[in-house]
């Protein structure tokens, strides 16, 4: 550990944000010095929307190949841009405690969801925003964006009415003041893992995995547990229109895991969203997102065999 960490990131400001949080709470642990390597993935050379790109897990698999290499010694990713599926030879050493998961809008005039005028553009890249955005506001029009954070803000002022954005995001940039309104989780359910940081590493450095526990949050690796294992029972996939949220809540012999999704249709149109929730123990994750995950594919009309409505 002497000679330092070698800690992988992308070059997007936002990716190096958090690449810079891991590094501090990695140095003040006592863990030795920390560089930063700065890879470039699929995902950053392109401007084509997610979906065509394959999805989220474009913007990791650069950093793997770093691991598995040995170019850098550990990877710092946005959990949700994290495919379900383990990959060989890695693993998740820590999840750090979760910032804020919820999705914020940026508007014109400081406007809400509410108050847009009718007709207005809407900017986000992801299919899950969208179709929640065009449940809450069929009358809006969804744009597609591109762009890291401070361009899809600059967008509002050029030729969009509001984007959309994760408010962790901002929050590590500092840009928390631009945010019009956070969008209560009734309105927009987040993306499986959103506000979380992940700390990968190969399997078979003892030394690492030792070091990064001090960084592991306990109710927060739980909470995206039950999310991802929700995510992957229903095979929808990191760039499908779905989220997912769990979250600790008091329950009458100790805490538990309340788990929502909400799933929906690409909108090529008005579509409808369906919600479901659970409850259920917080030392079995796993088992509370298959559960959920077990009622949507129990139906037969839907994208994922739930009736969409």
């Amino acid at each position: 550990m002497s000679t330092g960490i070698r800690l992988g990131t992308r070059r997007s400001p936002l990716a190096l944000a958090q690449a810079r949080i891991i590094a501090a709470a990695l140095h003040a642990s006592g863990a030795g010095p920390v560089e930063l390597v700065e890879v470039t993935t699929a995902g950053d050379l392109s401007t084509q929307p997610l979906v065509q790109l394959g999805g989220t897990g474009v913007f990791v698999s650069a950093l793997r190949d770093a691991l598995l290499t040995g170019t850098v010694d550990i990877a710092v990713h946005s959990l949700k841009d994290l495919p379900v599926a383990p990959a060989d030879g890695l693993v998740l050493a820590a999840i750090a405690v979760r910032e804020d998961p919820r999705d914020v809008l940026v508007a014109r005039g400081r406007g809400t969801l509410a108050t847009l005028p009718a007709g207005s553009r809407v900017g986000t890249g992801s299919p899950r925003r969208a179709v929640q955005l065009q449940s809450a506001r069929p009358d809006v029009q969804i744009v597609d964006v591109r762009g890291n954070v401070g361009t899809r803000i600059k967008r509002v002022t050029d030729d969009l009415d509001a984007v959309v954005l994760a408010r962790a995001g901002l929050a590590r940039l500092g840009l928390l003041d631009a945010v019009t309104e956070v969008l209560s989780t009734s309105v927009m359910v987040p993306a499986p893992g959103q506000g979380a940081l992940a700390v990968e590493c190969r399997a078979d450095r003892e030394d690492l995995l030792a070091a990064l526990t001090v960084l592991d949050h306990a109710v927060t690796r739980a909470a995206v547990t039950a999310e991802r294992a929700f995510l992957g029972r229903t095979e929808a996939g990191c760039s499908a229109p779905v989220g997912a949220l769990a979250e600790q809540v008091p329950g009458p012999t100790g805490p538990r895991l309340f788990l929502q999704a909400a799933l929906g249709q690409p909108t090529d149109g008005v579509h409808g969203v369906i919600r479901l929730s659970i409850t259920g123990p917080l030392g079995d994750p796993v088992g509370l997102g298959h559960a959920l995950a077990d009622r949507v594919l129990q139906g037969a009309d839907g994208p994922w065999g739930v009736p969409v409505r």
